[in-house]
């Protein structure tokens, strides 16, 4: 194997790679997204439930929505920097020595189109899916535990 097959078959495995941990990214995140509407179905129906300490069962399945939604947030920037810095960046030098350079090409066109209208990422929208699930939670949070307070 000469050395431009070598360089090709490392650029090859680590484009495969990429793909796979992207594949693995959105499993995680529909599962973060699955267990927190379980979690948000949990907590509606909880109301009334008394739990430890009198404290209501909402709003101990509120504050675990909570922690959720943070876990989820932590692991979408997690494996944004893990795809951007070890995959991405790996590979543009793999593809230096090669003849043509479709990543570092792809993301020139994505930076481009980027400055000219303002686009809203994909990670950009799970991400509001996160914040705005966490939003139900402090809220039902909130909602439930100030007249536990009051009393």
């Amino acid at each position: 194997m000469n050395e431009q097959e070598l360089i090709f078959q490392q650029y090859k495995l680590y484009s495969e790679q990429k793909e796979s941990f992207i594949e693995r990214s959105f499993k995680i995140n529909r599962f973060y997204l699955c267990l927190s509407v379980i979690l948000l179905i949990i907590t509606q129906l909880a109301k009334g439930f008394v739990f430890i300490f009198n404290l209501p069962l909402c709003v101990f399945m509120a504050i675990i929505g909570m922690c959720v939604t943070v876990l989820w947030w932590m692991n979408m920037d997690a494996y944004n920097m893990l795809i951007k810095i070890k995959f991405s960046n790996v590979i543009e030098e793999i593809e230096k020595q090669l003849p043509v350079q479709p990543y570092g090409d792809e993301y020139k066109g994505i930076k481009e189109y980027r400055e000219n209208k303002k686009m809203f990422l994909f990670s950009d929208i799970q991400k509001t899916f996160a914040f705005i699930i966490f939003i139900m939670f402090f809220v039902s949070l909130i909602e439930n535990i100030v007249p536990a307070i009051i009393k």
